[in-house]
């Protein structure tokens, strides 16, 4: 068996019995920012198929959304509609995509390729999105990204 399709099969398994090894992992992620730029993805086999290598300009960020029902019960006391935490969320935008525009919008200067799902708990979802940076040499160099980020040049 070709060694993705090993680590997708072990990622579809840690998914379906939500515990053991994942469990202490799931600690750490309760105790992180809600965005937190990673050194390497946990799932290989989903960042390489969304175009990630391990070079310079590609960066993995991963993101925690909130889950739940999209309505809010909105807070008693006196606080601008800004500050309560009931705007901006919308039944129609899924969780995923929430955290591919939160990425995007605190990254300006990079271009989104795709983002998956970590793993999931009551309150939070985290995905890991891939970002690359379109200016940077090592990315203009490479042909694929160039062929996908429509670097012309």
């Amino acid at each position: 068996m070709p060694m993705y399709s090993q680590i997708s099969k072990t990622w579809q398994d840690i998914f379906h019995q939500k515990g053991g090894d994942m469990r202490t992992r799931a600690v750490e992620l309760r105790k992180q920012p809600a965005m937190l730029r990673v050194d390497r993805p946990w799932r290989l086999d989903r960042a390489r198929a969304l175009g990630y290598k391990a070079k310079e300009g590609v960066v993995v960020i991963r993101m925690r959304v909130s889950r739940g029902g999209m309505r809010k019960q909105r807070p008693t006391s006196g606080r601008r509609p800004k500050h309560m935490g009931v705007l901006r969320i919308k039944s129609a935008v899924s969780s995923q995509k929430v955290a591919e525009r939160r990425a995007a919008e605190r990254h300006p200067n990079m271009r989104l390729l795709g983002s998956y799902p970590v793993w999931e708990d009551g309150i939070h979802a985290w995905y890991e999105c891939i970002l690359v940076d379109p200016m940077h040499p090592a990315i203009r160099k490479d042909y694929n990204y160039r062929r996908t980020l429509g670097i012309v040049g």
